[in-house]
């Protein structure tokens, strides 16, 4: 039918090979899933090998391509090692999208530089690295996806945002940086930012049923975010459907950040 024929033009991922960092847990996870079903091959970036185990094998049980490589995010070293080994099932990636993060936030009086340090390394210098390391390639082959998932904190302040809010903060920046030196080439840069989402990144604040009824009430759709919000504006921004959108930061928060 002409409908699935223009559809699979517009958000078809087949022949795509993509890499997803922090892809085995929350929003990752509901991403490496979207992504695999819409015909990428996925490789699953993570720390933890059961939970990396279990996605890829949920993933080539329904018939996907799916690998996983376990790398240590936190040091520079552990960065570089985890991308040659994330090109080493499927090739060179298309398609790039940095979800690994951790949320380390004392009050800003009790913030130490060990946090700060450890905090932008994996949230901002990890991607800067992944982006370095395979967005050339994309500029040269003239097809690329570069997809970073930030935060409100990187737009405001509160529940002591503190080095976790800088970081992702930066992160936008480094997205528009990115669109600025390869968009021209095909490699398009952008942002997913969430609001509050029901995942083990914000398990502690989740504990709160007080604080997560607010958060909810903030919306306009009357419920915090799931995993699965992000679905479908990730393989937007995959595939050739969005070859016109770069440099942005795209809110999927379900009105959180206007109400």
């Amino acid at each position: 039918m002409i409908s699935q024929t223009y559809l699979s033009e517009l958000f078809s991922l087949e022949g795509r090979v993509a890499v997803v960092t922090g892809g085995s847990s929350g929003i990752g996870r509901a991403i490496t899933g979207a992504l695999a079903r819409a015909g990428a091959s996925v490789v699953v970036v993570a720390r933890r090998e059961a939970e990396l185990a279990a996605t890829v094998d949920e993933l080539t049980g329904e018939g996907c391509r799916a690998a996983w490589v376990s790398a240590d995010l936190s040091t520079a070293e552990g960065v570089r090692t985890g991308a040659e080994a994330a090109a080493a099932p499927y090739g060179e990636p298309d398609i790039l999208v940095n979800c690994a993060g951790i949320n380390l936030r004392p009050p800003m009086g009790e913030l130490g530089e060990d946090v700060w340090d450890t905090t932008m390394t994996v949230n901002l210098k990890a991607p800067y690295l992944l982006g370095q390391r395979f967005g050339p390639g994309m500029a040269e082959r003239g097809f690329g996806r570069i997809i970073h998932i930030t935060s409100q904190q990187a737009h405001r302040a509160f529940v002591n945002s503190g080095a976790y809010g800088v970081s992702k903060g930066a992160l936008e920046s480094l997205a528009r940086s990115q669109a600025e030196a390869w968009s021209p080439h095909g490699v398009t840069c952008n942002t997913l930012v969430p609001g509050f989402v029901l995942t083990p990144l914000n398990e502690r604040l989740a504990a709160d049923p007080e604080k997560v009824a607010a958060l909810a009430a903030r919306t306009m759709v009357g419920r915090n975010g799931l995993a699965e919000d992000f679905a479908g504006a990730a393989v937007f921004l995959a595939g050739r459907g969005s070859g016109y959108v770069t440099g942005q930061s795209i809110f999927v928060d379900g009105g959180f950040s206007v109400h």
